[in-house]
């Protein structure tokens, strides 16, 4: 029987998750996988967890990912106490809206599937991070194969000082960012089958600006050990926000999270970026797969993708005025009323607060 390879691309969709040595593993044909992404954190609630369903190679589905509905899903501390979640869209599960993990306390995730089915991931210990002191951009230009367009965007790079009394294990993510879309409705024209002045302009009265937070379920990730900085002030590159035209034409906003983990799951995430180094790209085929810590009670044997992160976390709001950017990609011009950009808003979001000129 037709034997592949998973593909990586399920395993980057849960960037919290832990590890275990990757390995050649060989699946039956069609075979269908649990995938649980998600993590909670020492910030309040509510914290997501969602469980999907995934298919190899083989199958006729290939390519879906399938919401799990109606699961019980739990996550229980290392005092006892059980925390339920609840299904707030297909597949989606949310803690209370005040919960958040407490430092030095572990963490279990347990799911109950419809079907009766059990799964629960190793515990996870809630180790302390390092404050952030400050987060400094940097704008740049990057070469690429097309030798009349660079790639352009900006770096944000954590400073913090590492405790020396311990070893520490770093993990960064960054808020979906928001940023003022900025169009011109003025310059609106026609469409091409207007009956009397096709493609003729025919501007518009509002409106120029708009907010738009971005939703990607695919975010750039950054990790570190303290290996080579025990005990030091430091600096490190936490990612990369690719200029398209549109984030940078007046000011973006993102939220950055410093999290401390534990060893294994550094260990996991570091597989993982170092798979994706190797294929390049997180839609190839990969050489290995990389097995998490959760596990299913009813049959060991049964592969679980996901890894179960629970982690103490520092954040810090970063607002970048493209005025104080050197590299800027070309700009896109929006010919219409920037309600027409999908999820774009004329109001604000609530915790819109750039700091005044």
């Amino acid at each position: 029987m037709l034997k592949r390879f998973i593909h990586l691309f399920y395993i980057l969709f849960l960037l919290p998750f832990s590890c275990i040595d990757p390995y050649n593993l060989a699946l039956e044909e069609g075979e269908q996988l649990l995938t649980v992404e998600g993590f909670i954190n020492t910030m309040p609630g509510p914290h997501a967890i969602r469980l999907t369903r995934t298919d190899t190679y083989g199958s006729v589905f290939e390519g879906l990912i399938r919401p799990i509905r109606q699961a019980q899903v739990n996550v229980r501390d290392s005092e006892g106490l059980v925390t339920f979640l609840e299904e707030v869209e297909p597949g989606v599960y949310h803690t209370p809206v005040g919960f958040q993990a407490q430092i030095g306390l572990s963490y279990t995730l347990q799911i109950q599937l419809l079907n009766g089915r059990l799964y629960s991931s190793f515990p996870e210990k809630v180790n302390p991070v390092a404050p952030i002191d400050s987060v400094s951009i940097r704008s740049v230009s990057v070469a690429t194969d097309n030798r009349l367009q660079d790639r352009v965007g900006v770096q944000l790079l954590a400073h913090f000082k590492d405790p020396g009394d311990q070893n520490n294990f770093y993990y960064w993510r960054t808020t979906p960012g928001t940023y003022v879309v900025v169009a011109n409705p003025e310059l609106f024209t026609n469409p091409p089958n207007h009956p009397t002045n096709p493609r003729g302009p025919n501007p518009k009265d509002c409106c120029d600006i708009c907010y738009l937070t971005e939703n990607n379920r695919i975010q750039n990730f950054a990790i570190a050990s303290d290996e080579d900085f025990n005990g030091l002030d430091t600096r490190q590159t936490i990612t990369f926000i690719e200029d398209n035209g549109s984030r940078f034409k007046r000011t973006y906003r993102t939220e950055v999270l410093q999290m401390g983990i534990t060893q294994n799951a550094h260990r996991f995430l570091r597989l993982v970026d170092q798979q994706l180094s190797i294929t390049g790209s997180v839609f190839d085929q990969p050489p290995a797969n990389i097995r998490g810590n959760m596990i299913s009670l009813d049959d060991p044997d049964e592969l679980v993708l996901g890894y179960f992160i629970a982690a103490d976390v520092k954040s810090q709001v970063v607002y970048i005025d493209n005025q104080d950017l050197e590299f800027l990609a070309t700009p896109r011009i929006i010919a219409d009323d920037c309600r027409t950009v999908p999820n774009a808003t004329l109001n604000p979001p609530s915790f819109w607060n750039p700091p005044s000129n």
